[in-house]
């Protein structure tokens, strides 16, 4: 059964570096036996149809093709249109009365225990909020995600090793469940 996926690289054209060019990662999305590749932004999405059906092993075989590819490697997080649709409606914030800027959604290669998060003092950040879902913590940031002092606190707690987490703004966020819904 084909399914449509969204694919998330971590750290890719940002600031002049680690450059991956969109029609470049589409061809490389095709190479590897995809259709419907279509990329957004410049700043590492992409979402494309496959029939393969496993999240992990689509992510890790991209990962591999973008290494050889560019010479650098490359964390990549693959999910499907169910699971972008599920973040999209679990969002614990009133999405609806927030600006983009001030709601984004770090994904997560593998589920992060809620202790992982426990010395993060929430209080001490307040207006700021944050709320673990599924592979997904959620960050309400009033201003914005770049002023934000709990994305620098949340930071801090590493998750589990060989966890890979990539964050993206809510804009992105549905556009993805859009990009991949039927």
């Amino acid at each position: 059964m084909t399914t449509m996926y969204a694919a998330l690289l971590r750290g890719i054209n940002v600031g002049g570096r680690r450059k991956v060019p969109m029609a470049d990662l589409r061809a490389l999305l095709t190479s590897l036996g995809h259709d419907a590749v279509r990329t957004h932004l410049q700043s590492g999405q992409a979402v494309f149809a496959s029939d393969h059906g496993d999240e992990d092993s689509l992510a890790a075989d991209l990962a591999r093709a973008i290494e050889q590819r560019f010479g650098f490697p490359v964390d990549v997080i693959v999910r499907d249109h169910a699971y972008l649709e599920a973040v999209v409606e679990a969002c614990p914030f009133p999405a609806a009365e927030l600006e983009a800027r001030q709601l984004h959604v770090t994904y997560f290669s593998a589920p992060v225990a809620e202790e992982r998060f426990a010395p993060v003092d929430r209080d001490a950040f307040l207006p700021e909020e944050f709320r673990l879902g599924d592979r997904a913590l959620y960050l309400c940031a009033p201003d914005g995600l770049g002023r934000s002092k709990l994305a620098e606190a949340l930071a801090k707690p590493r998750v589990n090793k060989g966890v890979v987490a990539t964050t993206r703004n809510w804009n992105t966020v549905t556009k993805l469940a859009e990009l991949t819904g039927p």
